[in-house]
């Protein structure tokens, strides 16, 4: 059962950036004007969209785990800082925190490994 629990757990920290990646080419522009508008390039827009849907894909499948999870913590960490400092607003702040919490799950990956069900345990075998 341990192995299934170390699966799910990457499918579900995954999850959020993978189908926020797939959301922004749906909403490119609005996506666009939104990064503009906090002062990040737009142009960068196609980089963001690529991080979000292969580092996820990675960590489902458990390849190269360690420095997905560690990439995830801290693109969850800059966009918190980035996007959602603002404690006047409580769905920012509480966006904030779900930033937070999130790069706390992908350093406890990043300490952990990915575990039994994974390219990096077949790998290293």
């Amino acid at each position: 059962m341990n192995k299934l629990n170390d699966l799910m757990a990457r499918i579900l920290l995954a999850a959020i950036f993978f189908m926020s990646g797939l959301g922004k080419i749906s909403a490119y522009a609005g996506t666009q004007g939104y990064m503009e508008s906090q002062g990040v390039p737009g142009m960068l827009l196609p980089l963001v969209i690529g991080f979000e849907i292969l580092v996820p894909v990675l960590l489902v499948i458990g390849w190269q785990t360690r420095y997905a999870a560690l990439a995830l913590a801290g693109f969850s960490i800059v966009t918190g800082l980035m996007f959602h400092f603002d404690f006047g607003d409580q769905m920012q702040s509480i966006m904030f925190m779900k930033n937070l919490a999130m790069a706390g799950g992908f350093i406890l990956l990043f300490i952990h490994g990915a575990g039994e069900l994974s390219l990096d345990s077949r790998l290293n075998r």
